[in-house]
C-alpha cells in the first residue's frame, strides 16, 4: 500500500502553491487535500468553535481526493483526519505558501498553525513556503529541494512533536545554493494601524507595518534565505525557554503551591 499524504495551506484551495504540492506528493503517495475554500493567511492556531464548519467535496480518487472547508487550516487538520483520509496520515504538508514564513512569522502563519497541529496529533509534518506573495509565483527552483525533503520524511520519520518549517528563496539569477538546517532567527513586525475613512464617512483601519530583524547570524533563518539557501527549522509546540527554568525557579519556586 502507498503512503498517504495529508495536504492543507492556508492560500485557499485554488493556490498555485497547494496545486504544486499536490502534484510533488502524488510522486510519493496517495494524497488527501482538505484546504481553507477562501485564504486564511495569518490565522495562526485559530479554529472554528462557534458555529458549524462545512466540507465541499471538489474531486474524489482512490490516488487523490480533494475537498474543502471554510474553517481555517487547523480546522483542516482536524476534520480531514477525523473524517476525510481513509486511514492515520503518514505524512501532512501545508503550502507551498506564498510568501514567507521565517523567523517570527511563524507565530502568526496559518500555514504552520497547520502543521504544528499535526505535529500534535502525532503526525509527522512539513511547512513549505515560497518567499514570492505572487498569485502566479515561479516554484521552478524550489520543487527538487522540495520533493527531497518529502521523500527523506517519509522514509526516515521525524522526532516526537517536531515539525519542519521551510522557507525557500527566490534568488535574483534564480539559483539556489542548498540547504541550511537553521534556527529561528529574533524579529518583530513594527505593526501600524493606519486610520482611514470610508465613502460613508465612517472611520476604519488598516494594519500596516515593517519587519525588523538584527539577528541574522550565519545560523539563522534570515541568513540562510537572504544568502540563496533553503532553510529548515526544526519545530516544536513546546514555548517552554529551558535557559531560564533555573532563574525563574530560584525566583519564584518557593512562592508557587504545588496544588
Amino acid at each position: 500500500m502507498r503512503p498517504l499524504i495529508l495536504i492543507t495551506n492556508d492560500d485557499g484551495v485554488d493556490a498555485k502553491g497547494i496545486r504544486i504540492l499536490v502534484d510533488i506528493a502524488r510522486l510519493y503517495a496517495d494524497v488527501v487535500v482538505m484546504a481553507p475554500e477562501a485564504n486564511s493567511s495569518g490565522s495562526a492556531h485559530s479554529f472554528t468553535g462557534m458555529r458549524p464548519i462545512r466540507a465541499n467535496t471538489i474531486s474524489k480518487s482512490p490516488e487523490c481526493s480533494i475537498y474543502s472547508c471554510d474553517g481555517t487550516p487547523v480546522d483542516c487538520i482536524k476534520l480531514a483526519y477525523e473524517y476525510f483520509c481513509p486511514r492515520k496520515p503518514d505524512l501532512v504538508l501545508s503550502g507551498i505558501n506564498h510568501g514567507s514564513n521565517s523567523s517570527i512569522n511563524i507565530l502568526y502563519s496559518g500555514t504552520m498553525g497547520a502543521v504544528v497541529e499535526a505535529s500534535v496529533s502525532g503526525l509527522n509534518a512539513i511547512g513549505f513556503s515560497l518567499l514570492d506573495h505572487n498569485a502566479d509565483a515561479d516554484f521552478t527552483a524550489a520543487v527538487p529541494y522540495i520533493r527531497d525533503i518529502i521523500a527523506d520524511v517519509l522514509a526516515n520519520g521525524l522526532p516526537n512533536e517536531v515539525s519542519l518549517n521551510v522557507n525557500i528563496p527566490c534568488p535574483s539569477n534564480g539559483i539556489l545554493k542548498g540547504v541550511r538546517v537553521c534556527r529561528q532567527s529574533r524579529a518583530r513586525w513594527m505593526d501600524s494601524y493606519e486610520k482611514r475613512v470610508d465613502p460613508h464617512g465612517k472611520e476604519y483601519y488598516w494594519l500596516t507595518g515593517r519587519f525588523e530583524c538584527d539577528d541574522c547570524g550565519p545560523d539563522t533563518d534570515q541568513w540562510a534565505l537572504e544568502n540563496g539557501y533553503v532553510s529548515i527549522v526544526p519545530t516544536t509546540p513546546d514555548y517552554t525557554d529551558f535557559r531560564s527554568l533555573d532563574i525563574i525557579a530560584r525566583r519564584f519556586g518557593s512562592n508557587i503551591s504545588a496544588s
